[in-house]
């Protein structure tokens, strides 16, 4: 897939969801605009540039959470990707409750779902096809006091590259944590994708990504959480399912400095 049919489709989905808001079937949405600069990034070149979009919506039938990153490797190249890659996930929820007008809620659980994600990583260079994987499992709306939100689900993975076999499972939290400073606040957001057991030549993985961010919008007459700047910390195991050894290393620990726009 090239990568202007993939903006295409993720336009579409978009004016998709402009088009069921007008019927109501919209609860909320929230998109936004980061630009990333990191060093220390393992497998691919060391710096990345990065312009990450991510759309978040709450749906009558569930959620869906979607990104599409960009990366420049300021100057440098891969094999596969060339001097800039794109990778993506859409990951739309499906609330059992809401769909059967069921109270599912139980201790810290406040709703159950069908949790599902498409991700695709572009290869734009000759010889190299575009890398799907599909994940599907149950997924968990929890309500711990003081966070935003906490997310957790469980996938099964099924690579659709013609080699990986399926059979691995992936545990996915992800949060929002907001503390008031300095008349404004800091948010502490993130996610971990922990993929916990080998399968043919895939190793197991843990890569955790959380960002730390000020919110600059009160300092310049914005409403909250439009404008926020600061660090994401980028640790991953055995990155892309590939086992760290003495000879090619890829347990990384990358630092990016963000700026994000929410609109």
């Amino acid at each position: 897939m090239k990568k202007n049919a993939l903006y295409l489709f993720l336009s579409t989905c978009l004016i998709s969801t402009y088009s069921f808001a007008e019927e109501s079937w919209l609860n909320w949405q929230s998109n936004s605009i980061s630009a990333l600069y990191g060093k220390g990034f393992e497998v691919e070149p060391d710096t990345h540039e990065t312009i990450t979009f991510e759309h978040a919506s709450s749906w009558k039938w569930g959620d869906l959470y979607l990104f599409v990153d960009t990366y420049w490797f300021d100057g440098e190249k891969t094999a596969s990707q060339g001097h800039n890659a794109v990778y993506t996930e859409i990951a739309p929820r499906f609330s059992i409750g809401k769909l059967t007008n069921t109270n599912l809620s139980f201790g810290p659980v406040k709703d159950v779902l069908i949790a599902t994600s498409f991700d695709l990583s572009i290869q734009d260079q000759p010889g190299y096809d575009d890398m799907w994987t599909y994940l599907v499992g149950p997924g968990f709306d929890l309500d711990i006091k003081g966070f935003d939100y906490f997310t957790l689900n469980f996938y099964y993975r099924i690579p659709d590259d013609g080699n990986t076999p399926s059979g691995q499972w992936q545990i996915t939290p992800s949060w929002s944590y907001t503390v008031p400073f300095l008349k404004s606040s800091i948010i502490f957001d993130g996610y971990i994708d922990w993929v916990v057991n080998s399968k043919g030549n895939n190793s197991s993985d843990f890569h955790f990504n959380p960002q730390i961010k000020y919110d600059l919008s009160p300092h310049l007459g914005l409403s909250p959480k439009k404008l926020a700047a600061g660090i994401e910390y980028d640790y991953w195991k055995n990155k892309f399912l590939i086992e760290d050894t003495p000879y090619f290393k890829t347990n990384q620990n990358a630092t990016s400095f963000i700026v994000k726009y929410t609109f």
